[in-house]
């Protein structure tokens, strides 16, 4: 496998996935434990929010390593790996994206409560990988 060329069209779309998804988490009432409660729907919602905006930044990191360094990836936390290796990412940014990684099955099994700091924590986190 040889590098090709990284699509501008993915990044944009997969980063524009990613903000909407925040965004939609935001227009939840998370800064408020039990306004978000009250509502079983608000964790389901930003769950599934939360899990978008992960598997897009996921696969927005496995389309650079494929295309531009023709590294083939199955794990998401691998990701993090070939991307600090490719000098994408700092070793910081690598942990941080290994976290995240792991995110999606710690967000399942959450109680409500830690969930909403799950979602306040990570929507923080994920721009800052990407930027």
């Amino acid at each position: 496998m040889s590098p090709g060329k990284i699509s501008k069209r993915v990044v944009a779309d997969r980063l524009n996935w990613i903000n909407k998804m925040i965004q939609e988490i935001k227009s939840l009432p998370i800064e408020d434990y039990d306004s978000f409660a009250l509502d079983k729907r608000n964790s389901l919602a930003a769950e599934s929010c939360l899990r978008r905006s992960l598997e897009a930044l996921m696969y927005l990191g496995r389309h650079i390593l494929a295309k531009g360094f023709s590294l083939g990836v199955s794990e998401y936390k691998e990701i993090a790996s070939g991307l600090e290796e490719a000098g994408i990412f700092n070793e910081a940014k690598s942990a941080k994206f290994k976290t995240l990684g792991g995110c999606p099955r710690i967000v399942i099994f959450s109680q409500i409560e830690e969930c909403e700091k799950n979602y306040r924590r990570h929507m923080v986190d994920i721009p800052r990988i990407i930027f």
